[in-house]
């Protein structure tokens, strides 16, 4: 059924009413007490409390169901994206408030659509090619499963009206089944209403909570008061680390004098900031023949200004050179970008042929959760003197620079691999091949791709399918790191060169993820191999590893002992630093028998000197 209705709503080009789109005002006492009522119920045939969280999307579509909805898969993007970790019991209601239930004269308006006589029905071979080529495309079992309702279908026909009323009055079963679960429950009865008087445990603040909410008011990791240890604490051990950093001194160029002669490869990518992670795209290297090799990493200038450089420039990137393992292992790290020139990292050395995992990586010391308040939301849509709806000339902007931002080849058109890169960060789905020769068909393109103008086409097509309501295309601004304001503060695009001596490198954007874990296994090993180790006094099990160059310090923290440890780390003394955990006091859990980082730290004003003072403490 809920994929049946994901179809239609996609062929009608289903839309609501303006009062929709805007919050609900709030019901009388009674009304409001049904309503999260309802909402318990379905939220409880799902989940055993009201406290537990959506972790994914699947879980998201199967409440929704349980309340009567039945959401598509646009839907479901609308309130799932890439940057969604959790929605809440809240979120949920909120989500049930803006989703109507579906109404029967808009489901028959769709099927007379397929039925311009009014014979009263489709056949089922009429009906079969729409719910598989057209909108939200079903699978042949889905199509099946509605084909075999005996009620409704006859001698290969499917009476719609018939249909229409099986599939409400499944959508109205759903909701009476929650709420008799509900009633038979009395632990369930007995819980209140909406999370103002269930008090929940602490969680991590959900990245979408800010969808129902822009007055973003959730303590950011690390900033609430129980995550700074207790000045009471008693230690086992401490070690205490100071290094003294002067101003910033220009690096002598490493470039090779042939340079030109060598060649190369280049791509793009972004650095994109999550609540809990960066995330990035990560890239195959591939050479034919043993080779010298000349790389580097820095931050995309998007300013078209002249002598105005993008905000984002300051950034930190760094590049870890990663040998593949043709699947017999993780790859080994290799080497890492070390030396800096103005704003690229550079790496040379020799590599001999085969493939090489290139994962970049930023500390996090400067690109970080932005605390400015935007004053006003800018304006991304408007309608002209014909009443026809366009594009503002900032949301043009803005939009031009996310296109040079997945333009990863910087060809000037969108390949389908580049695109899907942008689907997934954007709403988490790809574009299969029949989606994307839709596209070509109603956007500009050359050679098989996509152009700018096609691009900006396509979000004004989105415009258009909610009537001017700017909610998705604010989905995919955020996504890619606006703010309200069309900044870009919580994303860093990057442009990655390599060039080898001997033979032409293929370099391949392969994935967008975070690469937690393998970054957490790169890094601490970059500082076990190339960091000074101290031992920590009165606890010889716990060592610290720090790791500096010109433009960064990194400790490491080693447990050898079998149980997990907690270290308190205390930055207090230190002078113009800032650490990538944003406060100077913080305490690191360490699992027995590993090792993990600890922090990483960088001046705040390169032209200065600056002060590492870190003290390590194990708590008791």
């Amino acid at each position: 059924m809920s994929g049946l209705y994901g179809s239609m709503s996609s062929l009608t080009n289903k839309r609501f009413p303006s009062d929709e789109r805007s919050e609900s005002p709030k019901l009388p006492a009674n009304e409001e007490e049904a309503f999260y009522t309802s909402c318990r119920a379905a939220y409880l045939t799902v989940f055993k409390s009201s406290l537990d969280n959506i972790t994914e999307r699947q879980q998201l579509c199967l409440v929704l169901q349980r309340a009567g909805r039945n959401p598509s898969n646009r839907t479901l993007s609308r309130y799932w994206t890439a940057k969604t970790k959790e929605l809440n019991f809240d979120d949920f209601c909120a989500i049930v408030r803006r989703e109507k239930p579906a109404a029967k004269s808009e489901l028959l308006k769709a099927f007379r659509k397929l039925d311009p006589t009014s014979r009263g029905y489709i056949t089922h071979d009429e009906l079969t090619r729409v719910l598989t080529t057209k909108g939200e495309k079903m699978s042949p079992e889905e199509v099946s499963a509605i084909l075999r309702l005996a009620d409704v279908n006859i001698g290969g026909r499917m009476d719609y009206n018939k249909f229409c009323n099986t599939f409400l009055s499944t959508c109205d079963q759903c909701a009476k089944t929650a709420a008799e679960k509900m009633e038979t429950n009395n632990r369930a009865k007995r819980q209140q209403f909406g999370s103002q008087i269930e008090s929940s445990p602490e969680r991590s603040a959900s990245p979408r909570n800010q969808r129902f909410n822009d007055s973003d008011t959730t303590p950011r990791k690390g900033e609430s008061k129980s995550s700074r240890p207790s000045s009471a604490r008693k230690y086992r051990g401490t070690l205490s680390t100071v290094i003294n950093m002067g101003p910033l001194k220009i690096s002598r160029h490493v470039e090779p004098s042939d340079l030109q002669e060598w060649q190369g490869a280049r791509s793009r990518g972004c650095f994109y900031l999550e609540e809990n992670s960066i995330i990035s795209h990560q890239y195959r290297l591939q050479l034919t023949l043993k080779s010298t090799v000349y790389l580097t990493i820095k931050p995309l200038n998007l300013s078209r200004a002249e002598g105005k450089s993008s905000p984002w420039m300051s950034v930190d990137t760094a590049l870890y050179v990663l040998k593949e393992s043709d699947g017999r292992g993780e790859p080994q790290l290799i080497s890492f970008t070390e030396v800096r020139y103005k704003e690229s990292y550079i790496w040379k050395g020799d590599l001999g042929a085969g493939s090489y995992t290139l994962v970049p990586f930023t500390t996090g010391c400067r690109l970080r959760k932005s605390k400015k308040q935007v004053p006003k939301e800018a304006r991304l849509v408007y309608r002209d003197d014909s009443e026809d709806l366009q594009l503002t000339p900032e949301f043009r902007s803005a939009l031009s620079d996310v296109f040079d931002i997945i333009d990863l080849d910087g060809s000037g058109f969108l390949s389908l691999e580049e695109y899907n890169f942008f689907e997934l960060r954007s709403s988490g789905e790809k574009c299969d091949d029949d989606a994307w020769e839709v596209c070509k068909e109603n956007f500009e393109t050359k050679k098989n791709e996509l152009t700018r103008k096609g691009f900006l086409d396509l979000n004004l097509m989105e415009a258009n399918d909610r009537e001017g309501d700017p909610r998705d295309l604010w989905v995919t601004l955020q996504s890619m790191g606006y703010n309200k304001a069309l900044e870009m503060t919580e994303a860093c695009p990057f442009v990655i060169d390599v060039y080898a001596e001997k033979t032409r490198p293929r370099l391949t954007a392969v994935s967008l993820e975070s690469g937690a874990r393998l970054l957490q296994r790169v890094l601490c090993k970059s500082v076990i191999l190339k960091g000074e180790a101290k031992s920590m006094d009165g606890c010889e099990d716990v060592a610290v590893y720090t790791y500096k160059n010109d433009t960064r310090i990194t400790s490491v923290i080693e447990n050898k002992s079998d149980k997990k440890i907690m270290v308190q780390v205390n930055n207090d003394q230190s002078k113009n630093c800032a650490s990538s955990r944003g406060m100077s006091v913080f305490a690191v859990e360490v699992a027995g028998k590993s090792s993990t980082v600890s922090q990483h730290v960088m001046a705040v004003s390169e032209k200065q000197e600056w002060l590492y003072h870190c003290v390590h403490s194990v708590l008791s």
